[in-house]
């Protein structure tokens, strides 16, 4: 097979191991999915046929047939029987040919010669256009070529049978153009860690690739068509409203007419639409959704990209939209999505109609739809009469914030610049500038020009004065200056205090109680106390700022985790319908600390469920990346992890959010260091103290990669420098509380300083200490790192009885926790204890040597360096050695070497 196609190694394994076996495979999926680029990457010995048909020539007879005869070799034509010769030859040279049985027969025996000399691999791209005739003789070869080396991938379009003309569908489903047995595969979406990975070489930031996966749902060709246009500003590109009509003009016009609906209903869904008496509905989604245009998981629809439904809207006419909106509303369910509705239907001024829509607003915003909220408020400006300018400013305001909060940009910026033409208050023009910087998620700290703006609406203004001076405060706390960070926070309190705004006042000393401690000063929890003091903040969609998360977040780094888990299950609660961010922001929290508990399955459900969410609202990729790779160093996979890492290394460059870029660093120097490259961990772990040291981050408990550091430094015998890391952080320990936890880490660290510097019982002493401490604070995975260090000293001084029992007490928690890379880890180790490894002889030379240098622990990169090979080939190979050794993982390939 071939390699490098980003995010389809397990399609194109499947292709391989059924073309391996005898048979056929037909790939399906909508338009731009890239079934084609599938066909690209497709590799078999022998000789290669490829044809692809076009709608425009699908009633050009035997067509391509044509094309497939082209490439058989003359001298296979030239033995045929001369009446099928003299068929295939008429076919070459255009003559109209309807099939028959010569020309069935022609194409079998050229296929069955070629097979007779090697393998022949028939692909066959857009099967739903192939002319009846092609499709007829390629079919009958397909039925007979029994035992031949013939094989073939076939490419459509959903669904199989599609039609070929107005007088039915075609007789012949792509299926029977490959030879039995079939499999039929269907390609999937990228991920939006993939489709990261494939617009990289286009220079985007991987928060616009983020958003550009979310727009496209999956989709490569719409998301490199994004991708083209993402420097344009408009809300639809021209490059993409060009492909919007392309595909719009494959439907018929019922299809779109039904597909205009989708585009004016809130969320539309098939039930809907039924109900609006779009009869076909279910089929006329279906057809949308096989040439791109939607998304639908049977039920809900969703356009891609979403810009694309106001395209369609206003293609239709102003008094069928109106009404469309009114049996709409006649047939929606909820109260917020009828009063939307009954608004659109007129764009006339109505005061009645601004409030209603209001309340519909405030209902729907208690509900969670935020992203309808802000809708109807921006409509209830927008039908607010014009003497009743006050009201139409602050149902604006409100469009902004609550836009905001939704991600909903267009309605942001549609509000905020009429708010900002106007003649409004200045707490008017600070909120929805605030709106305007909320959008620029982790790189806040970038929007230094919307700051100026902001200070001067601000003016002497406090109760603008302490919603700016907190926002700053978040900003400076992201761009990693606790100081400052804690200094604007401790104003924007005072300033809230002066006015009474309690909601502002407990934020920001909670935020300056986070920044203190970050900054090692020992009253850290005087602002803190004071803001509990306080009613709970009123501000939605910033619970993760607020008194009570900064308490769970505490509790955490002190050690306390059931309590943490506790309190952040608790908020949970409260946030399942709220605000995205706050939402993920909790999610990570129990991530977090579930991997610290070893409950690894839910660290990595948490994180699966974090990332979703947070690329489907388009937030900035850094924090979910980083909330993905704990959960994969824990329970995954740390290949998996260090991909996270870097790309999370990269992102928060990019949004100069120091806060992640210093967590990822950490990660990408956990996941070097367990993947056997020491010397790249230290070049990672070294720049988060470059980083902390010019901004005054002090606290070693907050963010633990001391340990790690001195670990890597012995690794590459810099013992110096991991003395003098040592010495400085215990200097450091010493004067936060609690600090248990973080004492241990630097002990099991030390112990491999110890041991490298030949004193191995003191090593052996300190790591006993570790142990039972990380056992009394209920972290398996810290007790079992322990035990796997004690291991390795005591197999380097040749015990290897003594080092055999605390690795398999660290297997066993590993084990239970279901920490699988920890287990994989501990399992290796037990092996290596055991004796040298032979590979069976049923591999190959090459397959053998990598199946040994696995199980010694190697990585896929190590393993290439060695053998001067590419990765991708000992991807391949180790696939196939799983597949003959009828195994699925690198533990269990060592474990059956052993055997």
């Amino acid at each position: 097979m071939g390699g490098g196609l980003v995010g389809r190694e397990r399609l194109l394994a499947q292709v391989s191991a059924r073309l391996d076996q005898g048979g056929g495979v037909v790939l399906t999926g909508p338009s731009g999915i890239g079934k084609t680029a599938v066909l690209d990457a497709v590799v078999a010995p022998g000789a290669v046929l490829r044809a692809t048909a076009a709608e425009a020539e699908r009633w050009i007879s035997s067509g391509v047939l044509a094309e497939l005869l082209a490439q058989v070799p003359s001298a296979i034509v030239a033995a045929l029987p001369a009446e099928f010769r003299d068929a295939v030859n008429g076919v070459l040279v255009g003559r109209r040919v309807d099939g028959g049985m010569p020309l069935r027969h022609a194409w079998h025996l050229s296929l069955l010669a070629m097979a007779a000399r090697e393998p022949v691999l028939v692909l066959l791209d857009d099967a739903q256009w192939v002319d009846a005739a092609s499709a007829d003789v390629i079919a009958y070869a397909a039925r007979r070529v029994g035992s031949a080396r013939v094989r073939a991938v076939v490419a459509g379009r959903l669904p199989e049978t599609v039609p070929l003309d107005d007088d039915g569908p075609r007789a012949v489903p792509p299926a029977a153009l490959a030879p039995g047995p079939v499999l039929r595969l269907q390609v999937p979406p990228l991920t939006a860690d993939d489709l990261a990975e494939l617009l990289d070489a286009h220079g985007l930031s991987a928060r616009t690739a983020a958003a550009i996966h979310a727009d496209s749902a999956g989709n490569p060709y719409l998301a490199l068509t994004l991708a083209g246009a993402a420097t344009d500003r408009q809300s639809l590109p021209p490059t993409v409203a060009l492909l919007v009509r392309e595909r719009l003009a494959c439907l018929g016009p019922a299809e779109r007419e039904t597909l205009l609906w989708c585009a004016l209903a809130t969320r539309p869904t098939v039930r809907l639409l039924l109900r609006a008496g779009r009869a076909d509905a279910a089929r006329d989604i279906a057809r949308a959704a096989e040439v791109g245009l939607v998304v639908t998981d049977a039920e809900k629809i969703r356009f891609t990209p979403p810009a694309a439904a106001s395209l369609i809207a206003d293609l239709a006419d102003g008094d069928y939209r109106a009404a469309a909106h009114t049996r709409l509303a006649e047939v929606v369910t909820s109260d917020a999505d009828r009063e939307r509705h009954r608004a659109l239907a007129s764009e006339d001024p109505d005061a009645a109609v601004a409030r209603s829509l209001v309340v519909a607003a405030e209902t729907a915003q208690r509900q969670g739809s935020r992203d309808l909220a802000a809708e109807l408020y921006l409509l209830a400006a927008d039908r607010t009469p014009s003497h009743e300018r006050a009201q139409r400013l602050e149902w604006l305001v409100a469009a902004a914030r609550t836009g905001a909060v939704a991600a909903r940009g267009d309605v942001v910026r549609r509000a905020a610049d009429a708010v900002l033409a106007a003649d409004s208050a200045p707490l008017q023009r600070v909120r929805v500038r605030m709106s305007l910087i909320h959008l620029a998620g982790q790189g806040v700290a970038d929007e230094q020009e919307l700051f100026a703006l902001a200070l001067a609406d601000a003016g002497d203004c406090p109760r603008s004065g302490g919603l700016l001076w907190l926002w700053r405060s978040w900003a400076a706390m992201i761009n990693g200056w606790p100081a400052v960070s804690a200094e604007q926070a401790t104003r924007a309190a005072d300033l809230a205090r002066s006015v009474d705004d309690t909601s502002i006042e407990a934020m920001a000393l909670a935020t300056a109680a986070l920044m203190k401690r970050l900054a090692g000063e020992r009253d850290f929890d005087e602002p803190l106390r004071q803001a509990l003091l306080l009613p709970p903040p009123d501000m939605d969609g910033w619970a993760h700022f607020s008194p009570a998360f900064i308490v769970a977040r505490f509790a955490a780094i002190d050690e306390r985790l059931e309590d943490a888990r506790a309190l952040y299950l608790g908020m949970l609660g409260m946030v399942e319908r709220g605000a995205v961010e706050e939402l993920v922001t909790v999610l990570r929290g129990l991530t977090e600390v579930a991997a610290r508990l070893g409950r690894c399955r839910e660290a990595m459900d948490y994180a699966a469920r974090a990332r979703r969410i947070g690329g489907e609202a388009r937030l900035s990729p850094a924090p979910g990346w980083h909330t993905s790779a704990v959960a994969e160093l824990a329970g995954g996979s740390v290949a998996r992890a260090l991909t996270y890492a870097e790309r999370g290394v990269r992102a928060a460059e990019q949004d100069s959010d120091l806060v992640f870029l210093r967590r990822h660093l950490h990660l990408l120097g956990q996941a070097l260091l367990r993947s056997g490259r020491p010397a790249e961990a230290v070049t990672a772990l070294r720049r988060i103290p470059e980083l902390e040291q010019p901004r005054g981050i002090r606290d070693p408990t907050m963010l633990r990669w001391h340990g790690d550091l001195v670990t890597a430094l012995v690794s590459i015998g810099e013992h110096a420098e991991a003395a003098a890391v040592l010495a400085d952080t215990r200097d450091r320990v010493a004067g936060v509380p609690e600090p248990a936890g973080v004492s241990a880490q630097l002990d099991r660290a030390e112990a491999s300083l110890l041991a490298a510097r030949g004193d191995l019982d003191g090593a052996v002493d300190l790591l006993r200490g570790a142990e039972s401490v990380f056992a009394a604070l209920g972290q398996p995975l810290e007790t079992g790192h322990c035990l796997l260090v004690r291991g390795r000293i005591e197999r380097g001084r040749r015990r290897h009885a003594a080092a055999r029992e605390p690795v398999r007490r660290a297997a066993a928690l590993f084990a239970a926790a279901a920490a699988h890379p920890w287990t994989e880890q501990a399992e290796h180790v037990l092996t290596r204890l055991a004796g040298p490894v032979q590979a069976p002889t049923d591999l190959t030379a090459t397959e053998a040597r990598i199946a040994a240098l696995v199980a010694e622990g190697a990585s896929n990169r190590e393993i290439a360096d060695r053998l001067f090979i590419s990765v991708k080939t000992v991807e391949a190979s180790l696939t196939r050695v799983y597949r003959k050794l009828g195994i699925r993982s690198r533990t269990q390939l060592s474990a059956r070497l052993h055997d």
